[in-house]
């Protein structure tokens, strides 16, 4: 059952607000030993929320939230040993509009280490596997929300993004993500990546379930129905170049529905593609180090060792890298501008490949050998890089493993990069499949 059909039901009186959330909580004691998503549940406080839960569009549905947005008497630990005992004062600010929305917010979710990584695979708190292949990763760094939406364990969740960390893993986990404009959400009572970039958008199965969920937490109105007809769509065929053939021929699939909806398709060329992964890097990695400079001069190990590095990368750039990254993005957003003069959205494959194993570290792409990282960072920086809103939705499988097919528009259009999402899942049923053993 989709966010909005459980909405639906609860203000019907089919179930009750506290009868929704019991049946998630029975999931998750069911099935989240499997998969690690959660951190926290709320279970007591969930419920006793959902006994007299606020009106709104949102009356009694259950949320989960990333371990880094505040949850007012929960722990937030980033899934860091750090912030291990951390336990917040105060709702974030998306979170205080979710409650005033009238959702309940049952836990808290698992993620890469001060979600900046792209696997979720804490040291700490263990790592979060997908739902579909538990040998394999959820993605990161909100894994536990695509894990926890796809297991159904949660209607919907809340997670961040950063340079990829809500598209990889609704790309991964096939469920819908979408990555706001920057600025639309507030990120107050979030712990930051880097403030340049960061954003707070949510996941859930449909792309009408994120927007009814983006409402609430923007403010906005947003109509997912109005359709695709006429609506020019570059294709960005450099990306569908760098992604396996499996995953190019599934996504160019999805692209031939949004055809025959109507849309009108053209190849599409972003500039400064490739590069725009280093200038993000070369602003998010010193930034990042802001945040934690009094924590690497005094609890160095207590880091992973993959976070460590990049927060010590960060450390040791000169200050003149920042500077000028700052000018390039600039130039790159000029150019965006320019481009996206020419079609409403442009669509690329969010991920180049399917989820890899647990701990893999190196991808195979067309007989080449590349580092997981360094392969999928051109799939998400142009986006993040230009403050665009972009939408992961599901649009196939490969051996048996979602696709996702990402939609991006110029920043403010968030609607109609959604409205592009649930035309195709009018046509198609990918969002509506549940993992084998999580029926």
């Amino acid at each position: 059952m989709s966010l909005v059909q459980l909405a639906g039901e609860i203000r019907s009186g089919v179930i009750s607000p506290r009868e929704a959330v019991q049946a998630q909580l029975e999931r998750i004691e069911r099935f989240d030993s499997v998969i690690n998503s959660f951190i926290s549940v709320r279970a007591e406080e969930a419920l006793a929320e959902a006994a007299s839960p606020v009106s709104g569009p949102l009356r009694g549905v259950p949320i989960a939230v990333k371990d880094v947005i505040d949850v007012a008497g929960a722990r937030t630990t980033a899934a860091s040993a750090i912030l291990a005992h951390n336990v917040a004062r105060h709702d974030a600010l998306a979170v205080a509009r979710l409650r005033q929305a009238g959702a309940v917010i049952i836990g808290k979710l698992n993620t890469h280490e001060f979600a900046w990584g792209s696997s979720s695979t804490s040291r700490h708190f263990g790592p979060v596997r997908n739902p579909w292949a538990l040998e394999r990763i959820a993605g990161g760094s909100s894994g536990g929300s695509g894990a926890a939406v796809a297991a159904r364990l949660v209607p919907g969740s809340l997670g961040t993004d950063t340079g990829g960390s809500i598209r990889i893993p609704s790309s991964f986990c096939g469920v819908t993500g979408l990555r706001p404009s920057m600025g639309l959400v507030p990120t107050q009572g979030t712990f930051p990546v880097s403030q340049t970039f960061d954003v707070v958008g949510p996941m859930a199965a449909t792309a009408e379930d994120c927007g009814v969920v983006l409402d609430a937490i923007a403010g906005t109105r947003t109509d997912v129905r109005g359709g695709i007809a006429g609506l020019k769509v570059g294709v960005v065929t450099a990306l569908l170049d760098l992604a396996s053939d499996d995953v190019a021929a599934t996504v160019t699939e999805a692209v031939g529905v949004l055809n025959r909806l109507g849309a009108r398709i053209e190849p599409m060329r972003i500039p400064m593609l490739i590069q725009a992964g280093t200038i993000q890097q070369l602003i998010m990695l010193p930034e990042a180090t802001a945040v934690h400079l009094r924590w690497l001069q005094t609890r160095l190990s207590e880091y992973g060792d993959d976070v460590r590095a990049r927060l010590l990368a960060g450390l040791f750039l000169p200050a003149t890298s920042y500077v000028t990254a700052l000018r390039a993005r600039a130039a790159y957003r000029a150019a965006l501008d320019r481009t996206f003069s020419g079609v409403d959205v442009v669509v690329a494959p969010t991920m180049p490949i399917v989820p890899p194993d647990v701990g893999a570290n190196i991808v195979t792409i067309g007989g080449t050998a590349l580092p997981y990282r360094e392969a999928v960072i051109p799939f998400n920086s142009p986006w993040s890089l230009g403050g665009l809103p972009v939408v992961s939705v599901p649009c196939g499988f490969v051996n048996g493993l979602p696709v996702g097919l990402a939609v991006a528009g110029r920043p403010g259009a968030d609607e109609l990069v959604l409205r592009a999402g649930h035309a195709l899942q009018g046509e198609t049923d990918w969002h509506e499949r549940v993992p084998p053993g999580f029926a």
